[in-house]
């Protein structure tokens, strides 16, 4: 359902993995699109399969969250063509390293930190005051199992994720009588780009990760996002918790021969 007519959803992190399959989702509903990241390349391949997918209007740049200078370059270049959001989506995020904290040299935190939290702080700042003005908008944030269950080797990026939800529950505080939703969607173990990015390109590593179980597919947290995007005006979901069949905390996989 809609709050609007040709409402706008804001996506961040959209060039690949989850942040993809929420925009092909999104305009595959007729929303029209804003879409940023850091890969232009990957975003003017992505406007056209927007454009394909159904969506009335698609907006696409260059955006680097953890740069305030080019949050309000983003800012500015969408209110001048397709107007202020009605959804933002903080998808954009990662995972860097396997490492203890006794052992870290703090480039990785600083990175996950800068991203994870602090590219969320930059984007809420810059769109929800529009939000509240209007009476009415949704944020999304694309959390993870990990920031309920922390593990070894991940504490940073636990610990962000851990952040986020704090953030959400404050922000429902803040916005209560205004018109504004606000989710947190956290799944558990999706095969995107996330464990590549995480082991610097390492492509055994990586596929390592999700060998003997199936685990989510982009497309499969997109459609939560989806959900709880087009439900009525007085429904907010709070929180929506989705895992991998196989998968049930972050340290418990039921893992095939098969499958390896």
């Amino acid at each position: 359902m809609r709050q609007v007519e040709d409402p706008l959803v804001l996506i961040t992190g959209a060039s690949a993995g989850i942040g993809r399959a929420c925009a092909l989702a999104f305009a595959a509903e007729g929303w029209s699109v804003a879409v940023g990241a850091r890969r232009a390349d990957r975003l003017e391949t992505l406007r056209g399969e927007l454009e394909a997918a159904g969506a009335p209007r698609v907006f696409h740049r260059v955006l680097d969250v953890t740069d305030r200078k080019s949050v309000a370059a983003f800012r500015n270049g969408l209110l001048e063509t397709l107007g202020p959001p009605d959804c933002l989506v903080n998808n954009a995020g990662l995972a860097r390293l396997v490492e203890r904290l006794d052992e870290g040299e703090g480039e990785a935190w600083r990175e996950m930190i800068e991203t994870n939290l602090v590219g969320v702080l930059h984007m809420v700042r810059t769109f929800l005051p529009g939000m509240e003005e209007r009476g009415r908008g949704h944020i999304v944030m694309i959390g993870s199992i990990a920031g309920r269950q922390a593990y070894a080797g991940g504490s940073v990026y636990c610990a962000t994720k851990r952040a986020l939800q704090s953030l959400c529950r404050a922000l429902r505080l803040e916005t209560l009588g205004k018109g504004i939703r606000v989710t947190s969607v956290d799944p558990g173990m999706v095969e995107t780009e996330f464990s590549l990015v995480r082991f610097r390109g390492d492509e055994t590593k990586a596929s390592g990760v999700y060998e003997g179980f199936r685990p989510l597919e982009a497309e499969d947290v997109a459609a939560c996002v989806l959900f709880a995007a087009t439900r009525p005006p007085h429904v907010n979901l709070d929180e929506i918790l989705v895992m991998p069949t196989a998968q049930a905390d972050p340290w418990h996989l039921h893992r095939e021969e098969s499958m390896r």
